[in-house]
């Protein structure tokens, strides 16, 4: 990206703010893109966006399974003298005899062991499409945090390029007012040259220094600022919160954005946060499906294998096949108020959807505005500074020739730090902006 030519004396201040500021660091400059880069690997809520998403993807796999047959291996064991427990237990083993008959024998039996060993299979065969409308939700839940991911990184990125940003801006700050520092002690110098000259007062010198001791103040609030900013960005980063980089500056003109109706196409069709709640509207139309299937009946087929014997290895085998239906005629109005539940959460989730893209056309249209305004304030940032800078000089001479009050000298001091903090915050304010427009477009 190219860097506008009425840009190029800003982007050569910041640029000597920044070199001053990382003398001690040994590491080659941080780019932006290397800023994003890092977070985007190391922040912990990529890691968790990721966790979500591979949670999404463990439910999808669960709701599979229910295409698939169903297999348990029991072993099981008991003892008693119940009457039927013994009489079926002799059948399972195959020990049946006459003597069991017995009258006494079948109401008052000894008690009798039972080891058995079972394997069923029981495959679903319908379930008024219970089972595929869960495959389906659980397919858009991976939508869902896929989009949740994209969103995160998305925001990321946003983060990054503000505390970037801001770093930027309070090293420049922190230049321009050690420049103004230099500035103000000469202008102590020259007032006490003219106080001992006697064309100025004492009052005169005092107010110069008071002056001297605003942009001290000035230049310490720009250090405290840049060490805040610095903390966030090492945050965001995943870095250790004391590490310190040396900031490259970037490109500070972006490309003209297209007219505003393809950046909102391009918003609704691309912004994660769209593509989330379009992909829970479908989420609560498919329970509406969930729900309806609650009326329909449930049928499966089974099979049974298993061992039965007195002792563990002595056992004899069996089997058993068959067929269940299943169709719930009333359970309390349950299934038709899950279905209204259903219905309503439907609805709550298409007028999300509607709010959400109505914010996206509002973000859209905020941010190229606001984008447009701070290249705006980039050239009236320029010149200004340029006026207040030749205003400085003119009240400088104007001072030492006792033809300007030190009041208009301070002023104009005054007037040229201000005018440069201004234009610093305008080409900082227009990457920022940038990268707004960028997150709202859905890039």
């Amino acid at each position: 990206m190219r860097i506008h030519t009425r840009l190029r004396p800003l982007v050569a201040v910041l640029a000597a703010a920044v070199l001053s500021a990382g003398q001690a660091a040994a590491q080659s400059p941080l780019t932006l893109d290397d800023a994003v880069g890092r977070a985007l690997k190391q922040n912990p809520a990529v890691r968790g966006a990721e966790a979500s998403r591979r949670e999404a993807s463990e439910r999808a796999r669960q709701a599979r399974a229910g295409w698939l047959p169903r297999v348990d291996l029991t072993e099981t064991w008991q003892r008693g003298n119940q009457p039927v427990f013994v009489f079926g237990s002799i059948l399972a083993q195959r020990s049946f005899t006459e003597a069991n008959f017995a009258i006494d024998a079948l109401n008052h039996p000894d008690p009798v062991s039972n080891f058995r060993t079972g394997i069923s299979v029981e495959q679903l065969v319908f379930d008024g499409v219970r089972t595929l409308s869960a495959n389906r939700s659980a397919a858009i839940g991976e939508e869902i945090a896929d989009a949740g991911s994209r969103d995160t990184a998305a925001q990321l990125r946003l983060g990054v390029t503000r505390a970037f940003g801001e770093v930027l801006m309070a090293q420049a700050n922190r230049a321009a007012a050690a420049a103004a520092l230099e500035s103000a002690e000469e202008d102590v110098r020259r007032a006490e040259r003219r106080r001992d000259a006697g064309l100025a007062t004492e009052a005169d010198v005092l107010a110069v220094k008071v002056h001297l001791a605003q942009i001290r103040e000035r230049q310490i609030g720009a250090a405290s600022r840049e060490t805040v900013a610095r903390l966030q960005l090492n945050e965001a980063m995943g870095e250790p919160l004391d590490a310190r980089f040396e900031l490259q500056v970037p490109a500070v003109e972006p490309a003209a954005p297209p007219p505003i109706a393809e950046l909102e196409a391009e918003a609704l069709a691309n912004r994660p946060d769209l593509l989330r709640v379009v992909a829970q509207e479908r989420l609560a139309k498919e329970s509406v499906t969930a729900a309806r299937a609650g009326f329909y009946p449930q049928a499966a087929v089974q099979g049974v294998y298993e061992f039965n014997g007195g002792t563990f290895s002595d056992r004899v085998s069996a089997w058993t096949i068959g067929a269940v239906f299943r169709w719930n005629l009333f359970g309390g109005f349950a299934d038709s108020a899950k279905l209204g539940e259903a219905k309503a959460a439907t609805e709550r989730a298409r007028a999300e959807r509607e709010r959400q893209e109505a914010a996206a056309r509002v973000d859209v249209r905020a941010a190229a505005a606001r984008l447009d305004e701070a290249r705006a304030r980039v050239e009236v940032g320029r010149l200004a500074a340029a006026q207040a800078k030749e205003s400085q000089r003119i009240v400088r001479d104007r001072f030492d020739a006792g033809l300007a009050p030190v009041n208009d000298l301070l002023r104009a001091s005054m007037a040229l730090l201000d005018a440069q903090y201004h234009q610093t915050a305008a080409a900082i304010d227009v990457l920022i902006s940038a990268a707004l427009l960028e997150r709202a477009r859905g890039r």
